[in-house]
């Protein structure tokens, strides 16, 4: 039995079909989990989301994009010409896809692996215990099928950017919903910045990546995410594992084995 973090698959089902077969998948004993954004962009996003849903063993993480289809689904979605969920929107299971998906969590943390998944990135505020406890916040809302439609409408936005606990209502959903599934940068007041994208070092000298703000409390676990196909897959510290490399974008779809850290990936 192993356990493999699959980044982000953004529609592209048949990369991740070619990935099963060169980690030699058993369906029966095997684990797979997903660093969040399952669907859009990609040519396959139906295909990708029925698929995962009937994994025996899976664990999901919520990223941006799936949120984003959560928004369409109930009417509240930007609209973005990029997009490709017109197929689960007009699919005859389409409630019953997006009821699963409603279900899953913004972050996972195994024990046993001394390992936390998350889409995107942790607030400098943040412990581990933090961090699922405020992720779990916004996971019980998720399954409030009225609650979710409402806060959909709210969905949007890059404000509040600066942790407080006292946050309340939406604006605290907001942030910790943009906190674990659109951070890439942080800035030298340890709020977010959820406007700039790319390389590190284009960026400007006061915004640092989420993963080189952590609280030393992190040191000591093995830290999953995607979102940031812009790293190629690197965060230079050994124990962040960034998993996107791009596949909707013509770079590759990445497995990273959980036991030994070994990992796999097909081109796009």
């Amino acid at each position: 039995m192993a356990t493999y973090a699959i980044g982000d698959v953004q529609g592209c089902y048949d990369a991740l079909q070619r990935l099963l077969v060169k980690i030699n998948y058993d369906d029966h004993q095997d684990c797979l989990w997903f660093a969040g954004d399952l669907i859009n962009r990609g040519p396959q996003s139906l295909e990708s989301l029925r698929f995962i849903k009937n994994i025996k063993h899976s664990i999901v993480v919520l990223g941006n994009h799936d949120l984003h289809l959560l928004a369409a689904f109930y009417g509240h979605a930007r609209k973005n010409k990029k997009d490709t969920l017109d197929g689960i929107l007009n699919a005859a299971d389409s409630q019953e896809l997006i009821d699963w998906l409603r279900l899953q969590p913004l972050a996972h943390y195994d024990k046993n692996l001394n390992t936390c998944m998350i889409h995107a990135g942790i607030a400098p505020q943040w412990n581990l215990k933090n961090t699922l406890n405020y992720a779990n916040e916004v996971h019980l809302m998720l399954q409030d099928e009225t609650k979710c439609k409402s806060f959909m409408a709210e969905l949007y936005g890059n404000h509040p950017n600066c942790w407080q606990e006292d946050l309340t209502g939406k604006a605290r959903l907001r942030f910790i919903i943009n906190t674990l599934t659109r951070t890439r940068f942080i800035d030298d007041k340890k709020c977010l910045d959820l406007k700039t994208k790319g390389k590190i070092t284009n960026a400007p000298e006061h915004l640092s990546p989420w993963f080189q703000n952590l609280n030393s409390s992190w040191q000591q676990l093995d830290i999953i995410f995607g979102h940031w196909a812009a790293l190629e897959g690197q965060s230079g510290l050994a124990h962040i594992h960034a998993l996107d490399t791009g596949c909707v974008w013509g770079g590759e779809l990445t497995a990273m084995r959980l036991e030994d850290k070994v990992r796999f990936s097909v081109p796009a």
